[in-house]
């Protein structure tokens, strides 16, 4: 068996299957609203500007398709300790974001204080250490090994 093989394996955890999903529900519509609504995506390469983020014209563009991918394997339960894993690196920098940039007009549809970073990384990491849970693809391939 494969590391990731043995990444994939997971339990019938229904209120883990629940978090999953919010996790992913967030994380595509935070990369959806960056891509759709131009303020918002004004208000991202703000963000990223003013937190000195290298490649700032890089990340501007790739990171909301990036979210949004995340989100659609959050959602549906696939690779979901992989997925969940690069979740909580992109809450961890977005947490910096919060905490180095001063700017309130740049955080339009959250307070300043990293409290969505935070809270989704303890999600996250719920993920990361038990699995996709129920109503997943991850679940699905599990029982079939």
């Amino acid at each position: 068996m494969t590391m990731l093989e043995d990444w994939r394996k997971t339990s019938d955890d229904k209120p883990g299957a629940a978090l999953r999903m919010v996790s992913g529900l967030a994380f595509l519509m935070a990369g959806i609203l960056k891509i759709t609504v131009p303020s918002l995506g004004a208000a991202f390469s703000g963000q990223l500007l003013a937190a000195s983020i290298p490649f700032p014209e890089l990340v501007k563009f790739s990171f909301p398709i990036i979210e949004a991918a995340i989100g659609i394997l959050l959602l549906v339960g696939l690779h979901a300790r992989l997925s969940a894993l690069v979740a909580t690196i992109s809450m961890v920098i977005a947490t910096y974001v919060h905490i180095v940039v001063e700017d309130p007009s740049l955080f339009p549809l959250q307070p300043v204080e990293p409290i969505g970073p935070l809270v989704l990384i303890a999600i996250l990491l719920y993920t990361v250490f038990r699995g996709a849970g129920a109503w997943s693809i991850d679940l699905r391939e599990s029982l079939r090994s």
